[in-house]
């Protein structure tokens, strides 16, 4: 049994941003819980979308043990995303505060949404532990990493249109666009689909690779999903009509979907997508293709154990 991970070099990154401008109070009162943190720690905000990426690798580079993501899933995203550049040798353990509007990867961590028991435990480090990243490679090689769920189709247009929501919030803020999105982009696309167990082709509204067991702040897509499993699970919805979708709504938020003939899951290490119009594409929450974009084809992978993270 190898010592245990005690930090000594802590990079804050905060997105003062997170929850609707929320986050930059919160982590003034989260400041006397840093402060009394015994070895180096810095702050550091985040100023423009992918800077929290640049930040974390930063951070690597100078040697810090310990990389906390102080925000929400899109922050979470893209400290993770800095991390996974850097070599598994000098790569830094990551420390989650919740203080967004999802909080999904710190959910699928047990980490408690109460922002400064989430600090005070991340500092102590006591429950370090390697998890599971997936890997999107599009047809023109760009790569992103994802640490709890891909969506392809309804849930990504979801996502778009919830950005563009201003006076809803959290959980609220994504059923909303829900509604929207049936409604505006009842959308069905024809893809191919092949993973490392089997190939079919079909007919379908949405598709979501799960790393974690929830997204949105409170749809249960893959309820037994776990992020050190060494699989993902694939949630698949086929072309159904409108009704229908509103008909599944609530099932996803109790994740009850499972028992509709419409929903097709499974579990998978490599994922392969090929579609027969342009693919509407998140990563955690984070826009990877919007509306204007042709990207039709893309490969998934899950990587074991990629990733220490601090759990709850």
């Amino acid at each position: 049994m190898s010592a245990p991970f005690q930090p000594r070099k802590v990079k804050l990154i905060l997105n003062p941003m997170a929850d609707m401008g929320r986050a930059w109070k919160v982590a003034n009162d989260l400041r006397p819980i840093a402060q009394e943190f015994k070895g180096e720690l810095s702050w550091s905000g985040t100023v423009y979308p992918t800077h929290a990426i640049e930040l974390a690798k930063q951070a690597a580079e100078e040697g810090y043990d310990l990389v906390i993501a102080m925000g929400g899933d899109g922050t979470a995203h893209e400290v993770m995303n800095g991390l996974m550049q850097v070599p598994e040798n000098k790569r830094p353990v990551m420390g989650i505060v919740p203080i967004g509007s999802g909080n999904d990867f710190a959910f699928s961590n047990g980490i408690t949404q109460k922002p400064a028991h989430a600090l005070a435990h991340a500092l102590k480090a006591e429950d370090v532990q390697a998890v599971d990243m997936g890997l999107l490679t599009d047809e023109h090689g760009r790569r992103e990493y994802f640490d709890n769920t891909l969506g392809i189709g309804f849930d990504a247009v979801v996502t778009i249109r919830s950005h563009k929501l201003p006076i809803v919030k959290g959980f609220l803020m994504y059923l909303t666009a829900v509604i929207q999105t049936i409604l505006l982009n009842h959308d069905p696309a024809n893809v191919k689909i092949e993973t490392d167990a089997e190939t079919w082709e079909n007919s379908v509204l949405m598709v979501t690779l799960c790393n974690g067991p929830r997204e949105g702040g409170g749809f249960m897509l893959s309820p037994n999903s776990k992020n050190n499993d060494g699989k993902m699970e694939y949630v698949i919805v086929n072309k159904i009509s409108r009704l229908m979708m509103f008909r599944l709504v609530p099932e996803f938020m109790n994740g009850t979907h499972m028992r509709f003939k419409q929903i097709r899951m499974g579990g998978c290490k490599k994922f392969n997508l090929v579609s027969d119009r342009p693919l509407y594409i998140h990563a955690d929450g984070e826009i990877f293709t919007s509306f204007g974009s042709n990207l039709r084809k893309l490969s998934l992978e899950i990587l074991p154990k990629a990733l220490r993270v601090v759990r709850g």
